[in-house]
């Protein structure tokens, strides 16, 4: 496996802060390759070089972070909820840039907050089936419960971030806790 050089990492950060940072000013439509570069101090070639299109950065953006949670997610799963909803809250307070942005995003949203959910609702999808002899959903249809569990969340994490945070990963993650195991 070849190294990447520092470099290429620096510039595609600054790239990818600039695009965020110019999400929370502009609307989607309205943000340029031009913007994208001059906010991040490089060259329009050099966007070119890492990205097709902003429709390109976006995906790649998205996909690093859902793939990073997928990542942080595995090894959370092997201790207790609130442990774990610790690490995934602490993940999302170190990348709030990104997550407020595409969550708050009426252009980004849509695409990130269904690739999120689907994430989401299938992590709780193999938490139902771990706990699925516990007898506190008997006769509940497993669909509506993964959904309101996933959406659930997702509307915690929203509202924190639009918040600012109000209260540390830990705390959060004791409530949220508390909660998913008494309907999981």
């Amino acid at each position: 496996m070849q190294k990447v050089d520092r470099r290429v990492l620096k510039t595609q950060e600054a790239i990818k802060k600039a695009f965020l940072e110019l999400m929370n000013e502009k609307k989607f439509d309205e943000i340029t390759i031009q913007d994208i570069s001059d906010r991040a101090n490089v060259n329009r070639s050099t966007v070119y070089l890492h990205y097709l299109d902003k429709f390109d950065l976006l995906d790649k953006l998205i996909e690093e972070h859902i793939n990073k949670l997928k990542e942080t997610s595995e090894w959370a799963c092997q201790v207790e909820w609130v442990e774990a909803i610790q690490i995934l809250f602490e993940y999302f307070e170190n990348h709030a840039l990104f997550f407020s942005t595409m969550l708050a995003s009426k252009e980004a949203a849509p695409s990130f907050r269904s690739k999120f959910l689907d994430y989401v609702i299938e992590g709780f999808k193999d938490e139902l089936h771990k706990t699925n002899g516990n007898g506190k959903n008997e006769g509940l249809n497993e669909d509506v419960i993964v959904k309101f569990v996933a959406n659930a969340y997702v509307g915690v994490l929203e509202s924190w971030l639009k918040d600012g945070m109000p209260s540390p990963p830990q705390s959060i993650a004791k409530e949220l806790g508390i909660l998913l195991e008494r309907i999981l």
